[in-house]
């Protein structure tokens, strides 16, 4: 308890601030995580704060271990809230972007349009490589294990950008 009431009575106004804004700033960084220039700026003024108050290694030692626990302390607050979902409502995308509503990701095409579409390899497929549909090149994957080059092949299923081809039988 000497130790405490010796970093205690080293206080003075502006360690005071500087632990204020330290906490203020990492809490800052724990609520709105980015580029961690909040947080290192509150560790640095924490850290001053330490400078400033302590006079032997064991008070320094003391009070870094406090500080951690403070933080470990704030930051389970804030875990179990976030998780909760009563915290930081505004930070959390709450509306989703589906595609019937007309939202299409960056770089998307509507893959739809080649299903039972018929074209040909223009390399091997094993099982994946290219096809040529009507002058579109795409990358497919064979259902089987392997398809020669110049086979006709026809779209059966697609999953996400991949075509799923299947060979066709010339007789077709």
């Amino acid at each position: 308890m000497d130790i405490i009431t010796t970093i205690v009575s080293n206080l003075d106004i502006i360690s005071i601030i500087c632990f204020i804004l330290g906490f203020g700033l990492i809490v800052l960084e724990m609520f709105f995580p980015g580029f961690g220039v909040s947080g290192v700026l509150g560790t640095i003024l924490l850290i001053v704060g330490i400078m400033l108050t302590v006079n032997t290694m064991m008070e320094a030692f003391v009070l870094v271990v406090f500080i951690l626990l403070i933080l470990g302390a704030i930051l389970t607050i804030i875990l179990r809230s976030a998780n909760k979902g009563g915290l930081a409502k505004g930070v959390i995308l709450s509306t989703s972007m589906s595609r019937e509503e007309g939202y299409i990701g960056a770089g998307v095409e509507d893959m739809d349009y080649f299903l039972d579409k018929e074209g040909t390899t223009i390399t091997m497929l094993r099982p994946a490589g290219s096809v040529d549909f009507d002058g579109v090149k795409l990358d497919s994957i064979a259902e089987g294990e392997f398809i020669p080059k110049g086979k006709k092949v026809k779209v059966i299923k697609i999953q996400s950008r991949r075509l799923i081809v299947r060979e066709v039988s010339e007789e077709n």
